[in-house]
């Protein structure tokens, strides 16, 4: 079979390997589409940890094709989802119900073979029935959108708040969609390309702003802004420097700002204490998709958001590379690989 392998940082190739055999309580999948996150391109160059030689993709969607002695609870043939985070079970983070946090987490497709490629070999209880007439493409957003519910879950938006989404990629256009569905009266999106504002607005942003072309926290927040003196709820999805402090200014007096976008490891940010005290500001991060794939693959399986508008193009597993070394193009949102 065909893999995308991730030999040294800035190095990957397609191989030919040998297409993998499930062990006790596997199942083999066929990959059907695999969706490229930020993180595969942090891991690409370096920015973010992960084994090498590795096959990365931990997106994705396929059929179940073989079945490791004693699995079985999902038949042969099934269309699945998989949550690609396995924890231990028997950590203190595993035991305090957190398992994102867990001490001994492997992920699939950053410390084990992935979803970039024809084939891949994943635990049954990391996956998750989808319809047999959805669409994989469809089936590949479900961890992107559960990292975000749990996003959601810290921000704790209630009916009649306003959010503030810096980041117009394709977790920030998850995130304004969301957050209309949990309520929300009000929600901003901050980011400089027009295409993606357009389609923010589109997906049910009440406002999309430029952040180039004044100061995003007075257009925002300032006496003249969109929610004069700041917003209930900032979630940070674009994983920069200038975007977390913006994030941290836009907040109201008591109000919440969630980090979720990924910045490379290392990146070290200036914030002011006296500030988060004054303004009692609830600052948390929301760290991958702990219990909330099951969530994500029945609001796939149900159709409750708009996909189709978040996928930019669909390329063969053979372009991965290339498209890895290159920078996002202008207004894309999501790309996803099609291995077969």
């Amino acid at each position: 079979m065909r893999a995308a392998r991730l030999r040294a940082v800035g190095e990957m190739r397609v191989e030919n390997v040998h297409r993998p055999v499930p062990g006790p309580g596997e199942l083999l999948v066929r990959v059907e589409a695999a969706g490229i996150c930020g993180s595969d391109r942090h891991m690409f160059r370096g920015e973010y940890p992960t084994a090498l030689p590795v096959t990365l993709g931990h997106e994705f969607c396929g059929i179940v094709e073989a079945l490791g002695e004693g699995a079985g609870r999902i038949p042969l043939g099934t269309r699945i989802t998989v949550d690609p985070n396995i924890a231990c079970g028997y950590c203190p983070a595993c035991r305090m119900g957190r398992p994102n946090l867990c001490h001994n987490l492997v992920a699939i497709g950053v410390f084990r073979d992935g979803g970039f490629a024809e084939y891949v070999v994943v635990p049954e209880g990391q996956a998750f029935e989808l319809p047999a007439g959805l669409d994989p493409i469809h089936g590949a957003f479900s961890e992107p959108l559960a990292c975000c519910l749990h996003g959601l879950d810290v921000a704790r938006i209630q009916p009649g708040m306003s959010v503030a989404v810096l980041g117009g990629g394709v977790i920030g256009m998850l995130m304004v969609q969301l957050a209309r569905l949990a309520g929300a009266t009000t929600v901003i999106l901050a980011t400089r390309q027009k295409p993606r504002r357009e389609l923010a607005l589109e997906l049910g942003a009440t406002h999309a702003i430029d952040p180039t072309a004044s100061d995003p926290v007075a257009a925002i927040a300032g006496e003249g802004g969109i929610v004069p003196h700041g917003a209930d709820v900032v979630l940070e999805c674009a994983g920069v420097p200038e975007t977390f402090q913006q994030s941290i200014a836009m907040a109201r007096r008591g109000g919440t700002v969630v980090i979720f976008g990924v910045m490379p490891k290392g990146t070290i940010v200036g914030v002011e204490p006296f500030d988060l005290l004054f303004r009692e500001l609830r600052v948390e991060g929301a760290y991958l998709n702990p219990l909330t794939h099951a969530r994500a693959a029945k609001m796939v399986a149900d159709g409750v958001l708009d996909l189709d508008r978040l996928v930019s193009r669909t390329i063969p597993l053979a372009d991965l590379p290339q498209v890895l070394q290159n920078e996002v193009p202008f207004g894309e949102v999501k790309t996803i690989v099609l291995p077969s």
